[in-house]
Formats: structure tokens, sequence, C-alpha cells
């Protein structure tokens, strides 16, 4: 992609996707790791609030809207959903890219998964790792508890180089 160093999480919903990115970017960071990530919602998303300045510029018909203040600035630009490459193309360089979700997409991921859910790793050559709390039908993949924080990041830190 970028030739940076990029890892996914990917899963059904409800799996668990989000609880591991937080503590696998907390983790990073603490082994000292900078760290960005790209989550990707499969509905429309809007962060910004109606009747707020940023939001007036949108609908009166900006295309794109750089929110800046304090220790952060989002810039909200109005387009058809861009490709996963395009996004990361944006971002500042980095140690670590985290994907969530883009189940799709050709990067290495892995998988978390709930209860007795469909696996995605049957179908996806890209899914490396299985994160479930007990032990998956696809044995040939490493297993990590959910929340094996530390030797999730070691897997994800050994494939990214």
């Amino acid at each position: 992609m970028t030739g940076q160093r990029v890892f996914g999480v990917t899963g059904w919903k409800n799996a668990g996707k989000t609880t591991l990115v937080e503590r696998l970017v907390a983790e990073f960071v603490r082994r000292g790791w900078r760290v960005s990530t790209v989550k990707h919602a499969h509905h429309d998303v809007d962060i910004d609030q109606p009747g707020r300045d940023s939001f007036r510029h949108r609908v009166a018909g900006a295309s794109e809207v750089a929110l800046v203040g304090g220790l952060r600035y989002a810039i909200m630009r109005e387009q058809a959903e861009p490709s996963l490459a395009e996004v990361m193309a944006r971002l500042a360089p980095a140690d670590l890219i985290l994907i969530e979700g883009y189940k799709r997409e050709a990067h290495p991921k892995i998988e978390v998964r709930a209860g007795e859910a469909q696996s995605l790793a049957a179908a996806d050559p890209n899914v490396v790792a299985i994160a479930a709390d007990t032990r998956p039908a696809e044995t040939h993949l490493p297993w990590f508890k959910r929340d094996d924080t530390a030797g999730i990041a070691d897997f994800i830190a050994g494939r990214a180089g």
C-alpha cells in the first residue's frame, strides 16, 4: 500500500474489534511506537454537529472543511467513499497503521471472533491469525485469546517487520 507497516483487525459486528484495536494502540504506544488507525464504518458517518460553524460551511456547499483547534484537527471532505489506499496516502508517517474493518482488502489481518461466528479466515488468505475465546476450527492459523494484547502485539510486530 504505502510501504508503511500495516496490519488489520477484522471480524463480524460486535466481535470485539474496536476493543482489541484500542488495546493494541495503547500497547504499541507503551512500547514507543507511533501508531495511526483507520476505522471503516458501513454507514454514513458525521463527526460534525448541526448548528456548528463547520457544519454550516459544509451545508452551504464547501467540498472540504478543516476544523482546527487546540491539539487536533479534522478535515471533512464531501465525496464518495475513498479507497483504503487513498486514505492511507493522507496519513502522516507512523511506525504502524492498524486498520479496523476493511474485510475485503489485501493486507494481513487478525480475525476477531466471538462465540460461534462464521469464519472469515476460511475465505480470506489475508487472515493470518485468529483472536477468539476458544480454539477455532482453523488450527493451521495462530490463535490468541481475545484479551492477549501483548501476545497479539508481539505477533503483529513480527509480521509487520
